[in-house]
């Protein structure tokens, strides 16, 4: 027997009615894969802003620092999924939520990961209401450049964008869409509406 897809599941209107329960000032940048974010961000930190850094690169640091091979962790993208959003709490219930911050991705992006996989995104659902965010970014993308830790084509890329677009929108969130622009560029139009909103 075949496994279910829910590469287009819906998130659950009686799930989505949860209230949050932490108010913060983080601001979330995120984006598919080859936006522009790590440039981004590390552009913010340059300026002042605190920032803190993608979990699912931090989780491949660590296991690659444990001494495996990134082949033996994509492997199971099942046990990947948990061990990157076990990260992402782990190091949002580590934050000030008066603290301005700007995260490189929201737990809510796992969302969309979890449907590449083929797990079902309402599963997981009840755990973005643990901090709301002040704002949330998008960028949008380049072409996609593989490399050894990424390996998604420009399909995954555009089903990530779209689904990260509708599932904060879902949870209530205004997303600024950011335009593909020269970096410095870029920085002034995300930096102008973060200064704004303080």
């Amino acid at each position: 027997m075949s496994q279910p897809s829910f590469g287009n599941t819906e998130l659950d209107p009686n799930l989505l009615a949860t209230s949050f329960k932490v108010t913060t000032k983080w601001h979330v940048i995120t984006g598919a894969i080859c936006s522009g974010k790590s440039t981004l961000i590390n552009q913010l930190a340059d300026n002042g802003f605190r920032t803190v850094p993608e979990a699912a690169r931090q989780y491949y640091e660590q296991e690659k620092a444990s001494g495996r091979p990134i082949e033996e962790i994509r492997a199971d993208m099942v046990s990947c999924i948990h061990g990157i959003m076990g990260l992402m709490l782990e190091i949002e219930r580590g934050l000030d939520p008066n603290e301005v911050i700007c995260l490189d991705r929201g737990y809510p992006d796992a969302l969309a990961f979890c449907r590449q996989i083929g797990l079902d995104p309402n599963r997981y659902l009840p755990d973005c209401f643990h901090h709301r965010y002040a704002s949330v970014f998008i960028l949008d993308g380049f072409p996609v450049q593989l490399n050894g830790v990424r390996t998604e084509d420009d399909a995954a890329a555009d089903h990530l964008d779209e689904w990260h677009y509708r599932d904060y929108t879902a949870l209530g969130y205004r997303v600024v869409r950011v335009p593909v622009l020269p970096p410095q560029e870029r920085l002034a139009f995300v930096r102008e509406i973060l200064m704004d909103k303080d």
